[in-house]
């Protein structure tokens, strides 16, 4: 079992930045690669950003490239998720997710999940 618990949501302005984590625990990180998702109540869950296990390749949607970035530490077990240049509908809860072998855009190939943080962006 993995356990990832998320922080850093809140609210921002329109154009501010947000940094989200997650912290992992329980098996081996680097051992998973890692995603965040998105979901505004009443959608389907929305891929947003993954990255492998050794950070070399990273997959972004396109409505997040060249605002967010992610990252991951194997050191410190934690993927982070830079959102820059935000905008409200960008509101929703951010979810990270990880998988030993899956790395991509569909949420129900993922095994592990966190409970999710808030992001709110105000125009």
């Amino acid at each position: 079992q993995v356990q990832l618990v998320e922080s850093g949501g809140g609210l921002a302005q329109a154009g501010g930045s947000l940094r989200l984590s997650c912290a992992a625990s329980g098996r081996t990180f680097s051992d998973y690669r890692m995603a965040w998702f998105r979901q505004v109540p009443g959608q389907e869950r929305e891929f947003v950003a993954a990255i492998s296990k050794s950070y070399i390749t990273t997959y972004y949607a396109d409505f997040v490239k060249g605002r967010f970035t992610i990252s991951r530490d194997n050191a410190v077990n934690t993927v982070f998720l830079q959102m820059n240049s935000l905008k409200p509908e960008d509101t929703a809860v951010y979810y990270c997710a990880a998988d030993r072998t899956y790395i991509g855009h569909s949420p129900h190939q993922y095994d592990y999940w966190g409970q999710g943080t808030q992001v709110t962006v105000s125009s």
